[in-house]
């Protein structure tokens, strides 16, 4: 006789997030959508939440359009889509206010979203059950959340005071978020069935992240005590600092006696042909290699795999401070794997001295960060805890929510002398309503606050994103940073710069100038040059179409026009250059050239 019947769930967003920057496109999320129903093993998707909606607007590009979209196929045929909600802070690294928290569940509701997945850093309660509230209110599924970590706090008893007050307050179903997947596996089980046990009709879903090596175990650990779904990725972005893949998961399911639906491998293939395509397509150039690795370190650490590329970054300039003052001092210097390990070191001395807060987003940045800084100037004979900026010390104070453990006594006497207040206050009461403020800057900026609100939403949720995203300057940035990212990698092959030159514009046409002067970008009134940007790389010109005007050394004005039109591949003459005749102003591809 099978054993219960186990669903899956693929968490495309969380694969994305959890290797790189940005996620796909709207028109490339319409294109994976009916392959993904094709596969027929998934019960579940996740669509949207984290830092989806936030890159999609650093890339240009509307999240409202792409969660709609990437929704409805999924809604269609009944498969349930899911979010991630991070509670206090929404769907950013901050708190957001009580009204646009709320908005958030009507919005998301009516894009096609099923169900919400709120989380605490904190584990505190008072941050997630508001949500509960609103989400249910909004007509979406509540699904509370616990993040699993391994400290003396974080035990079976814990997490099930936890489980039991966020059901009491609605909760219809519960996460067990490893984010770091430095869960052990028998008390994953454990917890499983304390909670089933007290909670049979409550659905468990099982979220881990490969990165240590311990995922497969507690899923075979979870399933066995319960669980209802488990979370699975596909290559190419499965394994790594990413979540176990789901064909390992299905089999091994499979062959324990559980009952799992089949997994159509032809459709599975061309998932994987689509995914790899929408990475060389661009959004490689921002994936860190780094996570395409598992790595034991991280269970000494307790970090998230995918902070390691982040954390990677900031080491290098630390690594070089510390080796100065070595060398000042006639010390020898550190290596990175040196660095890595005392930076490893100082977060497992620090995390406890904090206590022990959920290494996730961003409580996990905040602690190593206060470990990194440690390391510096601690080699500068200035000792601990001497860099430290408002958002790591609010979340010492209790301004973010209520911290698992307790705070170490040096700690406080710190807060104190810096004349700090920590306090047990509610954290969202901490913040004033805000919508009114941002329909008053719709309203005056001539705005439509979108189908069902929604870009209402965007600006309030995300107005440092919202507003470069509205007035183009996004899609501009992303384009020039996927050029430098391409001639990075181009760089890499050591080609000589004329080689590169000819490798990069091998479609493109050379824009020439045909006399010396200077280089204007904008033509404005009475023989007068006004300064303006330079043209966006990925530009589009019809054959004859101006691309800029020369100023000729006895002032005669000349437009240059675009040559045969096309894409504008680079920039070589920067808005009010000096030129000479002959000089390259820029690169033109011509459509379909050969």
């Amino acid at each position: 006789m099978a054993k219960k019947k186990i669903q899956f769930s693929l968490v495309y967003r969380d694969m994305w997030q959890s290797s790189g920057k940005f996620q796909p496109r709207k028109d490339q999320l319409e294109r994976i959508a009916p392959v993904i129903i094709d596969m027929g093993c998934f019960a579940r998707v996740e669509t949207n939440g984290g830092a989806f909606e936030q890159v999609n607007l650093m890339a240009g590009e509307n999240p409202n359009l792409a969660v709609r979209a990437f929704c409805k196929p999924f809604n269609e045929v009944g498969i349930k889509t899911h979010m991630l909600d991070r509670g206090l802070n929404a769907l950013r690294m901050y708190p957001v206010p009580d009204d646009v928290r709320a908005l958030m569940y009507k919005v998301k509701h009516a894009q096609g979203v099923d169900i919400t997945r709120i989380f605490c850093g904190l584990n505190d309660t008072r941050n997630i059950i508001p949500s509960i509230k609103w989400a249910k209110e909004g007509g979406m599924t509540p699904q509370a959340t616990l993040c699993i970590t391994t400290s003396p706090v974080h035990t079976v008893e814990y997490y099930s005071r936890i489980a039991d007050e966020v059901i009491a307050a609605g909760a219809e179903e519960i996460c067990l978020k490893d984010m770091a997947g430095i869960g052990q596996p028998a008390m994953l089980g454990a917890l499983t069935k304390a909670i089933k046990t007290k909670h049979p009709d409550i659905i468990v879903q099982y979220h881990g992240h490969s990165g240590p090596g311990l995922s497969m175990a507690s899923i075979l650990e979870v399933c066995n005590n319960g669980a209802d779904i488990i979370d699975t990725a596909i290559e190419p972005l499965s394994w790594g600092k990413v979540h176990p893949d789901i064909i390992s998961v299905q089999s091994m399911l499979k062959n324990e006696g559980f009952e799992v639906a089949d997994l159509n491998m032809n459709a599975y293939m061309q998932a994987r042909t689509l995914t790899q395509e929408f990475i060389d397509d661009w959004l490689g150039y921002f994936i860190n290699p780094a996570n395409k690795h598992m790595s034991s370190l991280l269970l000494g650490s307790g970090l998230p795999g995918g902070m390691m590329g982040s954390m990677m970054a900031d080491l290098g300039p630390i690594q070089k401070m510390i080796n100065k003052l070595r060398a000042q001092k006639g010390e020898p210097e550190l290596t990175m794997d040196d660095m890595l390990v005392k930076l490893f070191n100082e977060v497992e001395f620090v995390w406890p001295k904090v206590g022990y807060p959920p290494l996730v987003t961003p409580f996990s940045q905040y602690t190593k960060n206060i470990a990194l800084m440690n390391l510096l100037t601690m080699e500068q004979g200035k000792g601990r805890y001497v860099m430290m900026d408002d958002a790591i010390w609010g979340m010492i104070l209790g301004k973010s929510g209520k911290v698992p453990g307790t705070i170490a006594p040096e700690l406080i006497e710190l807060a104190e002398k810096q004349g700090r207040q920590f306090t047990d206050a509610d954290p969202h009461t901490l913040i004033p309503n805000a919508l009114d403020g941002f329909k008053k800057e719709m309203d005056e900026n001539g705005w439509d606050y979108g189908q069902d609100n929604e870009e209402l939403f965007e600006l309030a949720m995300h107005p440092e994103q919202y507003r470069p995203f509205r007035s183009g300057q996004a899609k501009k940035q992303l384009l020039a940073d996927i050029q430098k990212a391409k001639d990075a990698k181009l760089g890499g092959t050591k080609m000589k710069p004329e080689e590169l030159a000819a490798f990069k514009h091998a479609k493109a046409d050379a824009l020439v100038c045909p006399s010396a002067g200077q280089i204007f970008y904008e033509f404005n009134g009475d023989g007068e040059c006004a300064r303006c940007i330079e043209p966006f790389i990925g530009q589009t010109y019809e054959e004859g179409q101006t691309f800029c005007y020369l100023v000729e050394k006895w002032g005669e004005i000349v437009p240059i026009p675009a040559a045969l039109g096309g894409k504008l591949v680079e920039v070589s003459a920067k808005q009010g250059a000096k030129v000479r005749k002959g000089d390259t102003l820029a690169w033109i591809e011509r459509p379909n050239k050969e």
